[in-house]
C-alpha cells in the first residue's frame, strides 16, 4: 500500500526507543504542522472544493493527536520544546512544481510521502517499543497515517490522471529515499 522506496533501518528504531521522550516531542511538532497543513491547503485552494471536507477532518484529527501527545509528555513529566528541523519536511517540499495542477498534485503527494514514513515508523514502534502503552497509542496513530496517506493520495488523483500521479509519486518517493539517507540521525520520526 505505501509507496515508499526504503525500510527504515534497525539503528533508527534502536535510537527512537532510546529516546522516547524526544521522538514523542517531535511527533507533536508533526501532528501540529500536518494540522496546519491541511489548513494551508484549504487557505491556497479556495477554488478546490474537493479539498474541504477531506482537509478540515484531517486537520481536526491531526489536532486530536497533537492533544494526545502532549498528554502523554505531560503524564510522563516531559516539557513540550522547540526542536531544530532535521531538514526533511523542507528538502521534501522544495521539489514541489510550480503550475497547475503540477503544483496542488507535488503538495498532496508530499503530504502522502510524509504520512507514510510516519505509519511506516509507527509499525516499527509499535511492534518493538518495551512500553505496552505506548505500543498501543503507536498502533493508533499508525492506523490514522495509513488513512491519511490514503486521502492525499485520492485527492491528487482527482487532480490530475491516475497514472501520471503514480508516476509522480514515484519520482518523488526516490527522491525521499535520498533525503532520508542525507538528514542527520536524529531521534526524530522523519531523521
Amino acid at each position: 500500500m505505501l509507496c515508499l522506496q526504503s525500510h527504515t533501518q534497525d539503528a533508527w528504531l534502536q535510537r527512537a526507543i532510546a529516546h522516547t521522550d524526544d521522538v514523542l516531542i517531535d511527533h507533536a511538532h508533526c501532528e501540529r504542522k500536518a494540522a496546519s497543513n491541511a489548513l494551508n491547503l484549504l487557505g491556497r485552494f479556495p477554488d478546490h472544493p474537493e479539498l474541504q471536507e477531506p482537509m478540515l477532518a484531517l486537520a481536526r484529527e491531526e489536532l486530536e493527536h497533537f492533544e494526545l501527545v502532549l498528554s502523554i509528555l505531560k503524564e510522563r513529566q516531559v516539557a513540550m520544546v522547540m526542536q531544530p528541523p532535521s531538514g526533511y519536511q523542507a528538502q521534501l517540499f522544495a521539489l514541489v512544481r510550480s503550475g497547475m495542477p503540477h503544483k496542488l498534485v507535488d503538495l498532496l503527494l508530499v503530504g502522502a510521502l510524509i504520512e507514510a514514513r510516519s505509519c511506516e515508523r509507527f509499525r516499527l514502534l509499535s511492534d518493538h517499543h518495551p512500553d505496552s502503552a505506548l505500543r498501543q497509542t503507536f498502533r493508533s496513530l499508525l492506523e490514522s497515517e495509513a488513512r491519511h496517506y490514503l486521502v492525499f493520495v485520492k485527492l491528487a488523483e482527482q487532480q490530475q490522471e491516475r497514472g501520471a500521479v503514480r508516476e509522480r509519486l514515484q519520482e518523488l518517493a526516490a527522491a525521499e529515499c535520498a533525503i532520508l539517507e542525507g538528514v542527520k540521525p536524529l531521534p526524530r520520526i522523519h531523521s
